[in-house]
């Protein structure tokens, strides 16, 4: 009894299909996709093994384009959306000019660090808050009314 290595292929997809259950990355099912059809190319054309590894190589670079391409058209839904978006999560926050914002540009902390500041002219210790970003600069705008510590 002889060996076929399409089922080497096939068997390939199944472990590819089951690391990608376990390790979810949304990469190797797109391996396992194109071991599959190598399998199945395989086993219906018998085509030696040179051909069947550049079949492969094809079926993989195939797949995964049509992967990105479908993730590219296709926005996932996230419970965080601007999870990497730090800028984002800040707007509506509270700071305090550290460096005298004259002629539309100071200092402000957020946090533990210092950041630059564009808006209205405000003195050292003055309340601003932030609208928005300007490359690396914070938009700014000074606040009336302190809110309550809650």
């Amino acid at each position: 009894m002889s060996f076929e290595p399409h089922w080497l292929w096939l068997i390939a997809a199944a472990v590819l299909a089951g690391a990608e259950l376990l390790i979810p990355g949304v990469f190797l099912i797109f391996l396992a996709a194109a071991a599959l059809l190598t399998g199945v190319v395989a086993g219906a054309f018998g085509i030696p093994v040179a051909f069947q590894l550049a079949a492969f190589a094809l079926f993989a670079i195939g797949s995964l384009q049509a992967g990105r391409r479908y993730y590219a058209r296709r926005e996932v839904p996230s419970a965080d959306p601007h999870l990497n978006d730090r800028i984002h999560r800040y707007i509506g926050e509270t700071v305090t000019v550290v460096t005298a914002i004259e002629n539309g540009s100071g200092r402000v902390k957020l946090g533990d660090g210092v950041w630059t500041a564009r808006g209205p002219d405000a003195p050292v210790g003055a309340h601003v808050r932030i609208l928005g970003a300007e490359g690396t600069a914070l938009r700014v705008t000074p606040v009336t009314e302190l809110p309550s510590p809650e």
